[in-house]
């Protein structure tokens, strides 16, 4: 499930980053590149979790 999870990380994590920054720019936060900076980190430690929770979603996905 570590293989499954792994592959799956780039994808989920790219995707929320985008996500949380598109949304940081639209709140037109982007006076310092802080918040930009904070909502990709966060979105990236978010993505661990998250991709871990889908590749246990994966019906065929050996539990080892």
């Amino acid at each position: 499930m570590l293989k499954v999870a792994a592959i799956l990380f780039p994808v989920i994590a790219t995707t929320l980053m985008g996500v949380a920054v598109i949304a940081v720019l639209t709140m037109d936060m982007q006076s310092t590149s802080q918040p930009i900076l904070f909502a990709a980190i966060g979105a990236f430690v978010l993505s661990v979790p998250i991709s871990w929770f889908v590749a246990k979603q994966i019906p065929g996905v050996n539990k080892t």
